[in-house]
């Protein structure tokens, strides 16, 4: 099968690992990197053996797909020039700052027949890819993403930086539509929201809280579902996972309780989910086949998340 063409632009924190992992995989090639610093454009090209550019036009008419990281704002612009271009897209989320500008991503992808995939990394993570295989009815999730303020994502409060994250897995765990959204947040550090949790109802009865922080000393990234057969834990960062069940206490006395909880640990096998996100990526670009995620799961995660920074926006107004 022939190699695919590949591309970065914005090798700062994030797409360095982009450019690492392509530079690795024996389906890709990896054409070129390209920064505005010129002098990271550089080291890293030369890191990985590939040519650098300050511009990201000057990869068009050499690369079959591309791997955007650069901040939110510039994700539409950039994403779209691609596309117009016959290049497939994976971009980092949230997919763009708007709902508007993502759908006209999907459209443009859609007419010219190109992959869309969004960087929703969690969802490549060991422990959330078997939780799938557990689920069967949740009836309420409880989920914690916490940490210590990151100067880099300073443009976008933490519901658009990190609770999308929670908000896009929910949502392929509950497949029910929403009924209604309560949330609250605080700035903290920036004039955006620092601190924040929301409340998710959803038709078919299950509710989801979701807190997220970053302003924590520790970082912490869990989430909890309840179901009526069970209890799972799974902790993102570890890539593990943890089920207590419900069984008949056979030996239970008088004046015992008729159950008891059992706990069972997960054993998974811990992969790089950056990894696996973008080998499914360039996988997806030789099969031509849809990826896990599409720019539709993430324009449908960037619409509540948009709804709920709007909502917290709100009521930081009001008590103003």
């Amino acid at each position: 099968m022939k190699k695919v063409r590949v591309g970065v632009v914005g090798v700062g924190h994030l797409g360095q690992h982009h450019a690492r992992i392509y530079a690795k995989n024996t389906h890709c090639e990896l054409i070129g990197i390209v920064d505005i610093k010129k002098k990271v454009a550089t080291k890293i090209a030369h890191t990985y053996n590939t040519q650098s550019f300050f511009d990201y036009h000057y990869l068009i008419g050499q690369i079959d797909a591309v791997s955007i990281a650069v901040p939110t704002v510039s994700h539409y612009e950039i994403a779209k020039a691609f596309l117009e271009n016959n290049v497939h897209v994976l971009v980092e989320k949230p997919i763009t700052t708007t709902v508007k500008e993502a759908h006209e991503l999907i459209v443009l992808a859609r007419k010219r027949n190109l992959i869309l995939q969004v960087g929703h990394i969690e969802r490549f993570n060991a422990a959330i890819r078997k939780l799938n295989e557990i689920l069967k009815m949740p009836k309420f999730i409880e989920a914690h993403r916490l940490g210590p303020f990151d100067p880099r994502v300073k443009d976008i409060g933490v519901v658009m930086d990190l609770m999308i994250h929670d908000v896009d897995i929910i949502l392929r765990i509950v497949k029910s539509p929403i009924q209604s959204i309560e949330a609250v947040g605080i700035p903290i550090l920036t004039d955006k929201e620092d601190l924040a949790n929301a409340r998710i109802r959803f038709e078919n009865g299950c509710i989801a809280n979701i807190t997220v922080s970053r302003v924590s000393p520790h970082p912490m990234r869990k989430i909890r579902i309840f179901q009526p057969d069970a209890y799972i834990s799974v902790d993102y960062r570890k890539q593990s996972m943890e089920i207590y069940r419900k069984i008949e206490n056979p030996n239970s006395q008088k004046g015992d309780l008729p159950s008891k909880i059992v706990r069972k640990k997960i054993r998974l096998k811990s992969e790089e989910p950056l990894k696996v996100e973008l080998d499914h990526f360039i996988k997806c670009v030789q099969k031509g086949v849809q990826p896990t995620v599409t720019g539709e799961h993430a324009r449908d995660a960037l619409e509540i998340v948009v709804q709920i920074s709007q909502e917290i926006r709100k009521r930081i107004n009001e008590q103003q």
